[in-house]
């Protein structure tokens, strides 16, 4: 009788083992550093590196000769965020959410210094506000110049966010991007004081969004989600978006929240 080790895949089996080991000691290795980390010699470990690279999920450095993981991989990093409970629970709230304001409706993680958007829906209101940045759920923005990056970068441990904000170039990339570490730390304290972040044309220009967090059970911050409108469908002052959507908008990060098992009043 065959033994359940038969159906297994040595070849596919040892292609995840060098996946993993980049993915947990990376983020680049050499062929002999991968060949010693998975237990193969550097022949059969240059054969499966070739192969992956050339499937996509692992990249060559051309000056270092070392790899890191590829784009292929981070493909499947976002297919599993999205079929992740979190987005599965937030999704028709965020559809509520665009339809009510007329407003694209987006919800984003926090991926080192960037944001990566993981849920996002557009208003089905004839007249809704269009924002089209050309994102969609797997795009990347930095977090210090988005509404849903200043959520979450506010609410990350003091030294995690030193950390963080050594290896972020401030780079302006809108009319009014915080570019002074010391400004945007203030910001960030404003953020965790009023529970809500905004973004004045800090990304583009003319683009203005509202953000919340979304909290899990122990009340750990895990997401954000943000509503955004531009300058040349709406030239309301900043205080006016905020004043007619920020309600709608913390409504919806309190239900997705609660539909996560947060309490705020819970000893948990």
């Amino acid at each position: 009788m065959t033994g359940p080790a038969s159906s297994t895949s040595q070849s596919l089996e040892r292609g995840l083992r060098i996946l993993t080991e980049l993915a947990e000691n990376g983020p680049v290795m050499g062929i002999a550093d991968l060949a010693r980390a998975v237990g193969l010699n550097r022949s059969t470990t240059h054969r499966y590196v070739a192969t992956l690279a050339g499937l996509g999920f692992l990249q060559q450095d051309p000056d270092t000769r070392k790899y890191s993981l590829g784009p292929r991989v981070v493909d499947l990093g976002f297919a599993a965020i999205s079929s992740m409970e979190i987005t599965g629970v937030a999704a028709g709230y965020l559809q509520g959410l665009a339809d009510e304001t007329g407003c694209a409706a987006s919800m984003a993680v926090l991926d080192g210094g960037d944001i990566v958007y993981v849920e996002r829906r557009r208003s089905r209101r004839q007249s809704g506000v269009h924002v089209d940045l050309n994102l969609h759920v797997g795009s990347r923005l930095p977090a210090y110049c988005t509404s849903m990056g200043k959520v979450l970068l506010a609410h990350r441990e003091p030294a995690a966010l030193r950390q963080l904000l050594d290896r972020t170039d401030l780079a302006r990339r809108g009319p009014r991007t915080i570019t002074v570490r010391e400004q945007l730390v203030g910001a960030l304290a404003a953020v965790r004081r009023t529970g809500i972040a905004v973004n004045d044309e800090e990304l583009a220009p003319g683009l203005r969004s509202i953000a919340a967090p979304i909290r899990d059970r122990s009340g750990h911050v895990i997401a954000a989600i943000n509503i955004a409108v531009h300058l040349t469908t709406w030239t309301a002052s900043v205080e006016s978006v905020i004043a007619r959507l920020s309600g709608p908008l913390l409504r919806t990060a309190s239900d997705i929240s609660h539909q996560l098992g947060y309490r705020p009043d819970s000893n948990i």
